[in-house]
């Protein structure tokens, strides 16, 4: 290995191979961990001043290893000297248990290690188990006894799945639906054989589709895919489960026909009937049709929620523009629009259509009540079509209710693009008296209201400040034109509200990562040391900043202080 990358680099060609003394070659799985906690040193150092004092908000979420080991994952939330909001991995910390007051021990101890204050501490963002959200005993609670204003935010993103796994739970045919998707998925993709026939039935599908002209031909276009497995921990792979579905219709539909024609295949041939006959049903088109148009809408929340540079008011507009779509989608017009396209879709593909006028039957005996008589188009529309979007806006209210942050709402008047219609200083300063009455002192609230004055009348006439649509983009103006200075407690209410956190997607890509570095060839590695290959690997455009020189430097200390001891 070392012989290969010397290959590509001269540097450690040099400098490893012909420099280096044949017994010094720092190849030793111990020299290495030693020489990657030095990394992960710089690294930490690097990103405690680049917090400095400012405000943070800590981002938690915990995973087991492959070791079975839980791992809790730490990433800061800040803004920096430049007015640019960072969210920065820190550690990766071994937890026995995860118990709300273990969790806080093993927090406590990596803040005190490295001299940070509990009392700069502004949020704190984690999932919605009850260890964590605790009003009494929770972690949040926890810290909050000790910080008033480190504010709880259950993850957006979390919430948006637990919304969306509620309403599937809560109707009835959604949720058989999904238990369908999986038993045709798992027929389709589980041999070896089937994959085959369905990447020849794409390839004849592509064919016919591009001679009557149905299809545009260009570089990249008009690729074989796969069937995408739904995850029961991941909602949003439903939408790649459905979409690839929907794309790949008839070529699954030529597959199962196959299947339950071939009489060399055993028990798999009745499988194969049964996911055909769910295939082809009405119903099951219906829903999923309706199941796509519905990820469409959450999707694009579910996407912007995971974004690093998210802010918490914007986060609450996106969910509104969510339930406006859904309420749109409910409506007569939108039920007239969606059930055009599943005819369509029907027609196109061969699917019987009943009389929607007719009166529906229940099918095998179903055990929830049903009135004694209503006609097909009732049970689609009613049934399904409105009950699944009343529980997806039931739960939408219910997950995204931000009762105690009245100050989020007030604040997105700041925003210079929203044109300060509803703006008004005095109930901001209000609400910031109300929510951190110790952080602005009686002169200061006076001064604050004057200078959201001013500064409403400053963004209104300037060019450069127009266009800003988001508190983040706002804060990071602030500082690059210098307004930073001028509206110096303007730039300090920013600073906290784009602190709160929104989701904890970057404590789970650090668990991406995670899957790398600690695999079954690795178990036995340390943990100190996992948790120094996932700074490097996250980390690395910091660790460019160091030379080779200064890593050996550092080596050679530690042995020396070794040697001391």
């Amino acid at each position: 290995m070392i012989q290969l990358l010397a290959d590509f680099n001269p540097e450690i060609a040099s400098v490893v191979l012909e420099s280096a003394p044949k017994f010094c070659k720092y190849t030793s799985p111990k020299i290495q961990k030693e020489i990657l906690s030095i990394f992960a040193m710089k690294v930490r150092k690097h990103i405690r001043e680049e917090i400095g004092n400012a405000k943070f908000s800590i981002l938690v979420d915990e995973t087991c290893d492959v070791a079975k080991r839980e791992q809790m994952a730490l990433v800061f939330r800040f803004v920096d000297k430049y007015g640019v909001l960072q969210e920065r991995f820190f550690d990766l910390i071994h937890v026995k248990n995860t118990k709300a007051l273990t969790l806080k021990e093993e927090l406590c101890s990596v803040l005190s290690k490295y001299s940070f204050d509990i009392q700069n501490l502004r949020g704190q963002g984690y999932d919605g188990a009850s260890n964590m959200r605790g009003e009494l005993n929770g972690l949040q609670a926890l810290f909050l006894r000790e910080c008033p204003y480190a504010y709880y935010v259950h993850c957006y993103a979390h919430r948006l799945q637990l919304a969306l796994v509620a309403a599937a739970k809560d109707v009835v045919p959604v949720t058989q639906f999904f238990q369908h998707l999986v038993f045709i998925v798992n027929t389709v993709d589980s041999s070896s054989k089937r994959h085959d026939e369905l990447h020849d039935a794409q390839m004849v599908e592509l064919a016919r589709l591009l001679a009557i002209d149905e299809l545009e031909t260009g570089q990249g276009a008009n690729q074989i895919h796969s069937l995408k497995r739904p995850g029961e921990t991941r909602w949003g792979s439903h939408f790649g489960s459905v979409s690839s579905l929907m794309d790949m219709f008839n070529p699954v539909s030529s597959v199962l026909q196959n299947l339950a024609a071939d009489s060399t295949a055993g028990a798999n041939r009745a499988d194969g009937d049964t996911s055909f006959k769910y295939l082809t049903s009405f119903e099951f088109v219906f829903v999923l049709c309706m199941m796509r148009e519905i990820f469409e809408i959450t999707e694009q929340l579910g996407q912007a929620l995971q974004k690093k540079s998210q802010d918490i008011v914007n986060a609450l507009r996106l969910v509104q523009s969510t339930k406006v779509l859904l309420e749109q989608m409910r409506s007569d017009d939108g039920w007239e629009t969606f059930i055009c396209k599943v005819v369509e879709f029907c027609v196109g593909h061969g699917i019987a259509i009943p009389d929607m006028e007719g009166t529906y039957i229940l099918r095998g005996g179903r055990a929830r009540r049903q009135p004694d008589h209503f006609t097909n188009e009732r049970y689609f529309r009613v049934e399904i079509f409105r009950a699944t979007i009343n529980t997806q806006l039931a739960e939408l209210n219910l997950k995204f209710n931000e009762k105690v942050m009245d100050l989020l709402s007030i604040s997105v008047t700041l925003i210079p693009k929203n044109g300060f219609v509803s703006f008004q200083a005095n109930e901001i300063c209000k609400l910031v008296e109300k929510y951190y009455p110790a952080y602005f002192n009686r002169q200061e609230m006076i001064g604050l209201e004057r200078q959201l004055n001013h500064f409403v009348l400053d963004a209104s006439s300037s060019a450069d400040m127009t266009n800003i649509a988001t508190l983040v983009e706002l804060c990071r103006v602030l500082v690059e034109t210098g307004r930073h200075r001028i509206f110096n407690l303007v730039d300090r209410l920013v600073r906290l509200l784009v602190t709160l956190p929104v989701s904890t997607a970057a404590a789970e890509r650090a668990f991406s990562i995670l899957k790398i570095t600690k695999t079954r060839l690795r178990n036995k590695m340390e943990d100190e040391y996992l948790a120094n290959n996932l700074l490097v690997h996250i980390e690395s455009e910091i660790v460019r900043h160091y030379t080779y020189d200064d890593i050996i430097t550092d080596f050679k200390n530690q042995k020396n202080r070794r040697a001391d001891l």
